[in-house]
């Protein structure tokens, strides 16, 4: 696996200071902070192309990840992807010292990489999702609210649906913060819940209209 200077400086640090457990762990997790999500997709990406999980008594790649690694079947899919990407279309990103050069986080990647893979997005537009990703790191909320919809596009239905869905979530969370709150009046506290609790059969009524 690939190692710049700063992780073999920190782990140098680590070693030296062993006989602190405190400051040790902190440089610990500063590596990893460092190592951002490369590292653990190009273990991923080793991981399944040996199948290694299956002599570590595990059913699939997925079942060894969300077990002993905690990691959800759709992450994995985004960070193998990902990494798999970089390494056919971008490699020296992958060998960035991320103190002194932006790092694009795996979810950025991962939207750049089903781009390219639209036949029908407009190319200039993908080309300014690559830049965007690859070398300004933009981060994935602000590529997807720039480009989603033109590269990605929805029809009137799917696009309802989706509105429908955000909605219904972001209302229910806020039904979820009032109850537990003490920051908010109880009385206003009813009334934006009352509120809220409109919107949702609204939203219900329409989804089954």
């Amino acid at each position: 696996m690939h190692r710049t200077k700063t992780e073999a400086a920190l782990a140098e640090a680590e070693a030296a200071h062993a006989d602190d457990p405190e400051r040790a762990d902190l440089l610990r997790r500063a590596r990893a902070f460092k190592a951002s999500w490369i590292d653990v997709a190009e273990g991923l990406t080793h991981v399944k192309r040996t199948g290694r999980w299956r002599q570590w008594g595990f059913d699939s790649l997925e079942a060894y990840a969300k077990n002993e690694l905690r990691l959800r079947p759709e992450t994995v899919d985004k960070l193998t992807g990902s990494y798999s990407f970089l390494q056919r279309r971008a490699p020296t990103v992958l060998a960035r010292d991320a103190l002194r050069e932006p790092v694009p986080s795996y979810q950025s990647v991962d939207f750049l990489r089903r781009a390219e893979a639209q036949d029908e997005a407009p190319r200039a537009a993908v080309d300014e999702i690559r830049k965007r990703v690859l070398d300004e790191a933009a981060p994935i909320s602000a590529v997807s609210r720039a480009y989603r919809d033109v590269v990605f596009p929805l029809d009137d239905e799917a696009r309802r649906a989706r509105d429908v869905a955000g909605l219904k979530n972001v209302a229910k969370r806020l039904r979820d913060l009032l109850a537990e709150t003490h920051e908010v009046p109880r009385k206003l506290a009813g009334r934006v819940s009352g509120a809220v609790e409109e919107l949702l059969e609204a939203l219900e009524t329409k989804k089954a209209a």
